[in-house]
């Protein structure tokens, strides 16, 4: 661990740390009243998504005497990304398929479950993402979610009862969602990936009560026809080259979207620009990719946008969770935004006028300089565009900072974050739609590796770190008790002094946990609630990112603790690499097979893991009986019969390409049953 002495601060949060209970928009806000309940009504608690509760029953003298209130088992769930949130004494949350839960937050006791059924409406979508969602909305009696295959909907917070869906994406097309709803002035919004396919983002704003359509916020611009007369379109057009609306543009906006209630102002952090290759888009800025889009909460209307990464080269997001306050700059009080988007710099940014006020590296980033200030754009280093084929620059795709929650606390006045360190070899492959090929790289000391870090807003420099050794670790809580809570890859559940990183408390959960915990209060008792499911996207095979947890060894699980908590988890079984692979001796492996096999085996490595090595996701295919034999394998994959347990429908891949996948499998079975033998 490093730590700094706190300095005097230079920062000021204007607006009232402890604030009364009030709605915004339609919107609870959390109150720190003397008495009564404080809820946690938003994905980010506030509108500002600060993740902040200004509770502070439980303190920094106090909370090694935090112990388990209750749990409750969530069968069938796998990887939780999702932060519950709670709203008069119920917890609303979501699964891996976008399953509904309703939880008295009191008692643990199971109110009511929805259904999403995902399975069951356009199943294909499943192939490109692995089953996560991150969470709810709730306004004014509803509760508001969205399913991978792009149904928006409405239900009644007390029953469950779906009210209405508004199907959002185009069911033929590979786009997905997996970000949480927001709401505001009576409207609900959402947005979409599929930007790595290419896929013109948007954003759409829906009536609460009806599902009406509101308005609608295209990220990238579409043909000149679809264009002509929309003057945020046509800005954008004169930053493309070639006939993008053929070839593809990108921009989908599939996590962060943050109300401004002050300026009535939605702010939308956009994706990566499509393809990845800037040769292939001909060179060009290619608004609105990788930016922060504000628009008129009303209309949808364009109002000022700032780029993070003009002409997208690395996948560099800029989805990443936007976070409100007002600070003092340079001697006077100014509305900011603060984002950590993929790309390794902290943006401060005045939030009237979309103007860059500061950007600092938050640690190792290699592929800029800095930040220009008068211009606003990163200064590049020389080859950083990979123009002779290859480059090796930090961050990786995965970026730096991911969509795991940060939290920004008014008492301090600093930001914690959960940050990566890895570097990416990119190598241009002419006569591809993506154009390159990222590995990961690693380079040096800490690479590979997670860090919780307490950085200064307003300096522009950490205040203090914990380092993890695993690099996927959870979302960040911060208190108005001086503390910020953190889960990590390996199970660890931990409490620091916010003001020096000092560790004062952990749990050990059972299984490694990725979301963001939550704190609220009830009937005079502050409780801190976390979901725990464990999963990566680990096509890569990261080492650091694969703690050992198996598919379905562990019970996935809602946890909730006060002061004093007695409650005991049943033993579970710890985290484990051992493969018991199956293996047939007897069968003979064509290489060029296995070659082949391969490159099909893109279409299983986003749930199954990169190499055949599971992160935990789904079943390690080199144990599996169903891999072992090559006419169940195809039945599972063409036909589908577990697409309900969230294996979707492959029907597209001839017998041969099974086959061909089988032959890799068995392949990288027999490596792993060789080196245990040794």
């Amino acid at each position: 661990m490093d730590r700094k002495t706190p300095r005097k601060r230079t920062m000021v949060l204007i607006a009232a740390a402890v604030a009364i209970a009030a709605i915004v928009g339609g919107t609870a806000v959390y109150s720190a009243g003397a008495s009564g309940e404080v809820d946690w009504p938003g994905h980010g608690n506030g509108p500002d998504e600060t993740g902040y509760s200004p509770l502070a029953q439980i303190d920094t003298n106090n909370v090694a005497r935090l112990g388990l209130a209750w749990s409750l088992d969530l069968p069938g769930e796998v990887t939780l990304e999702a932060t519950p949130i709670e709203v008069g004494g119920t917890l609303y949350f979501t699964g891996s398929n976008a399953d509904v839960y309703a939880v008295d937050a009191h008692s643990g006791h199971l109110r009511w479950k929805h259904d999403a059924e995902v399975w069951k409406n356009h199943p294909e979508k499943l192939q490109a993402i692995f089953p996560i969602n991150r969470g709810c909305a709730y306004a004014d009696g509803r509760i508001f979610s969205a399913t991978t295959d792009g149904r928006l909907q409405a239900l009644d917070a007390h029953s469950g009862k779906l009210l209405w869906s508004a199907q959002t994406l185009d069911p033929a097309s590979p786009e997905n969602i997996t970000g949480a709803p927001r709401v505001f002035d009576g409207k609900v919004i959402i947005g979409q990936g599929g930007a790595d396919f290419g896929k013109r983002g948007y954003v759409t704003a829906y009536d609460q009560a009806t599902g009406h359509q509101a308005w609608r916020f295209y990220v990238a611009p579409g043909s000149p026809e679809q264009n002509q007369g929309d003057p945020a379109m046509e800005r954008a057009a004169a930053t493309w080259r070639g006939e993008w609306w053929k070839t593809g543009t990108g921009g989908g906006p599939w996590d962060s979207i943050t109300f401004d209630p002050e300026l009535d102002r939605v702010y939308v952090g956009t994706g990566n620009a499509a393809p990845y290759d800037p040769k292939l888009r001909q060179e060009g800025d290619n608004l609105y990719t990788a930016s922060i889009v504000a628009l008129d909460a009303k209309t949808g209307k364009y109002l000022w946008h700032y780029q993070v990464n003009p002409g997208d080269s690395w996948d560099f997001d800029s989805t990443q969770q936007i976070t409100l306050a007002t600070l003092t700059v340079d001697g006077k009080p100014c509305r900011v935004l603060m984002q950590a988007p993929k790309n390794g710099f902290f943006y401060v940014i005045d939030r009237d006028s979309g103007k860059l006020l500061s950007a600092g590296k938050l640690g190792k980033v290699t592929w800029a300089d800095r930040i220009d200030l008068a211009t606003g754009r990163p200064v590049e280093v020389p080859g950083a565009r990979y123009e002779s084929g290859e480059a090796v620059l930090w961050p990786s795709m995965s970026g730096m900072h991911s969509w795991m929650s940060m939290a920004f606390s008014p008492r301090t006045g600093l930001v914690y974050l959960p940050v990566m360190q890895l570097g990416m070899r990119y190598t241009r492959l002419p006569g591809t739609y993506t154009g390159t090929d990222g590995k990961p790289f690693y380079g040096g000391p800490g690479d590979g590796k997670g860090t919780l870090l307490a950085w200064d807003p307003v300096a522009q420099e950490p205040r203090w770190r914990v380092e993890h050794d695993l690099i996927w670790n959870g979302g960040v809580l911060a208190t108005g008790g001086n503390l910020v809570f953190q889960g990590a890859a390996d199970g660890w559940f931990s409490a620091y002094d916010a003001a020096t990183g000092a560790p004062l408390w952990r749990f050990n959960a059972g299984l490694g946990i990725i979301s963001q915990p939550i704190s609220y209060r009830l009937e005079g008792t502050q409780y801190v609630a976390l979901l725990v499911g464990y999963g990566s996207p680990n096509r890569e095979n990261i080492p650091t990112m694969n703690p050992g947890w198996k598919f379905d060894a562990q019970p996935r699980r809602l946890l909730v603790f006060k002061l004093g908590g007695t409650a005991k988890l049943p033993a579970t079984a710890p985290p484990s690499h051992a493969v018991a692979a199956l293996d047939d001796p007897k069968l003979v492996l064509d290489p060029a097979r296995v070659k082949a096999g391969q490159a099909l085996y893109a279409y299983c490595s986003v749930c199954h893991g990169g190499d055949v090595v599971s992160s935990g996701t789904a079943p390690d295919l080199r144990e599996s009986g169903i891999a072992f034999d090559p006419q169940s394998l195809y039945q599972v994959v063409h036909d589908g019969p577990l697409v309900r347990r969230g294996m979707p429908p492959f029907s597209q891949l001839t017998r041969d390409q099974v086959n061909l996948i089988y032959t890799y499998i068995r392949d990288r079975a027999r490596a792993a049953k060789a080196a245990g033998a040794r």
